[in-house]
């Protein structure tokens, strides 16, 4: 290993002593004002609802370690029952409130919960796809009605144990579970809390839900620790972003690369610097819409690199940027850019980028009943992330591609699987392959190249209206075009880098364009 793919050493690593999720509530449950979804509350509420939900929750017959999914959207209620199956020692298992069809079944099956709490505009949906497994489903608006119990008669949980099951998008299958541990969670959420310097004065904003890592572990924990003010809004809005922080106080607010894109965009006006934020974390974006950021508004911004499986192992905090780099390794990882057969490439040549914790907690614990998806992951004894990149001699490391058949769109990671497994089930269509291509916002849209079947017919509308419905929404595809046949290897796979290549030619429907 070269010292550039080291981070700092393990006793620069400040390890403190694991903690259940749980726990951390109740040790932190104070006073300090917070707003979700335009509702107030506070760590004390929510600890007091969370207490309940869990008694509430072992009443129902659940042993700890029990699967709970939630289908909700942020909420004081979907932060109670976050908590409150924490602190039961029950495993939660979010899903992305667009999730329809066949989708929404699978990923109920595989989750294998026996317990779903929902908001009320899903349970049509959840009642369609219940497996015979679930048990109760319990609909919910802002709290957990009916399910009440003595929080004095909960389980000691340990902190090492599953804490929730994360679905990330799938590749070449279905999406896979992405179990983390309580310990995995804190310790991300106390290294947030250092490489950002939060303190009881800062005030957290996030529109990113609950379903992902990012609001959960680098917002709501963060404020949690420190005793800050948290804001959680369930969507982004360009044009009310700097009101909203403006009106709330917000010192430190997360982002994806397209948010930065449409604040860039936005008109400059003569009071964009006056706002009370002093900060911004998140995904790298390009060097010049980060710089005119920073210049217009006054603020800094941290770029970090990470997956669900392995958050947080890169950041490039203000003063140590370099151009086009995501940043060095985060302290408490090793990080490497290898060959196929896992050998690490020289300094500036392009491999996969690899991973391994040098603290206890600090990656995944494995993939949901994927045992051999998660041997291949962690071949080596290194974490395999599916992205190219390459390390400077200096030791930062430049994001390249995906090796996955993933597309990136807006934060949203959407597995081709899906949507292609959705298009052939039209009766026109005889082969297609979705891919994403470069959109002006970063980041990317979705595209599919169609073969329609012989004698058949169907426009391009007709291929994203059999879409909606089947995939989420974020998933319908925005370029639909029409092909002969698809380019394939000699072993029939097909060559979606041709097809990526050829980008968004004359001949493609564009649904936005309509």
């Amino acid at each position: 290993m070269t010292q550039a793919a080291a981070g700092p050493a393990p006793d620069a690593v400040a390890v403190t002593d694991a903690v259940a999720t749980g726990d951390l509530l109740a040790t932190h449950a104070g006073d300090t004002p917070w707003v979700v979804a335009g509702e107030p509350t506070t760590p004390a509420e929510l600890d007091r609802r969370a207490g309940r939900v869990a008694a509430g929750l072992l009443g129902l017959g659940l042993e700890p370690g029990a699967h709970v999914c939630l289908m909700m959207r942020a909420s004081i209620g979907s932060l109670a029952a976050w908590f409150g199956i924490a602190r039961a020692g029950l495993v939660e298992v979010p899903l992305n409130t667009a999730t329809r069809g066949h989708l929404l079944e699978h990923l109920l099956a595989h989750s294998r919960a026996t317990v779903v709490v929902t908001d009320r505009e899903f349970l049509p949906l959840i009642e369609a796809a219940r497996p015979p497994r679930v048990r109760h489903v319990l609909v919910t608006e802002d709290d957990l009605p009916g399910l009440d119990g003595d929080p004095a008669r909960l389980p000691t949980v340990d902190p090492d144990a599953t804490a929730v099951i994360l679905y990330t998008s799938g590749t070449t299958g279905p999406p896979k579970g992405v179990r983390l541990s309580h310990r995995t969670g804190v310790w991300l959420a106390r290294r947030v809390v250092s490489l950002m310097d939060y303190t009881a004065a800062d005030r957290l904003y996030s529109v990113f839900p609950l379903f992902h890592s990012n609001a959960r572990f680098t917002s709501v924990l963060p404020a949690l620790l420190v005793g800050g003010g948290l804001v959680l809004d369930r969507h982004f809005s360009a044009s009310r972003f700097w009101g909203t922080c403006r009106e709330h106080g917000i010192t430190v607010f997360n982002f994806q690369g397209a948010m930065l894109s449409l604040l860039h965009g936005r008109p400059e006006l003569p009071d964009d610097a006056d706002n009370p934020v002093r900060a911004g974390f998140g995904a790298p974006c390009p060097p010049e819409i980060v710089d005119d950021v920073e210049r217009r508004f006054g603020i800094r911004l941290t770029e970090i690199y990470g997956s669900t499986e392995a958050p947080l192992i890169v950041e490039g905090p203000p003063g140590t940027r370099r151009l086009g780099a995501a940043g060095r390794p985060a302290a408490g990882h090793e990080v490497r850019v290898v060959d196929p057969a896992g050998e690490e490439v020289p300094a500036g040549e392009v491999g996969e980028i690899v991973c391994r914790p040098r603290v206890p907690g600090a990656l995944f614990s494995g993939y949901h009943d994927m045992a051999e998806e998660t041997v291949h992951a962690w071949r080596g004894l290194w974490f395999h992330t599916g992205d190219r990149g390459r390390i400077d001699a200096d030791g930062y490391l430049y994001f390249v591609d995906r090796l996955s058949d993933s597309i990136r769109r807006r934060g949203e990671n959407i597995s081709s699987w899906e949507i292609e497994r959705a298009v052939l089930t039209h009766p026109a269509v005889e082969a297609v392959a979705a891919y994403g291509v470069a959109s002006a916002l970063s980041e990317e849209d979705v595209m599919v190249a169609v073969v329609l079947a012989p004698g058949q017919r169907v426009d391009a509308a007709g291929i994203a209206a059999h879409c909606a419905g089947r995939v989420t929404e974020f998933a319908v595809p925005r370029y639909v075009r029409f092909v002969d046949a698809l380019p394939l290897t000699p072993s029939q796979r097909t060559e979606k880098y041709v097809l990526r290549d050829a980008g968004v030619t004359a001949d493609t429907w564009d649904r936005e364009a309509r």
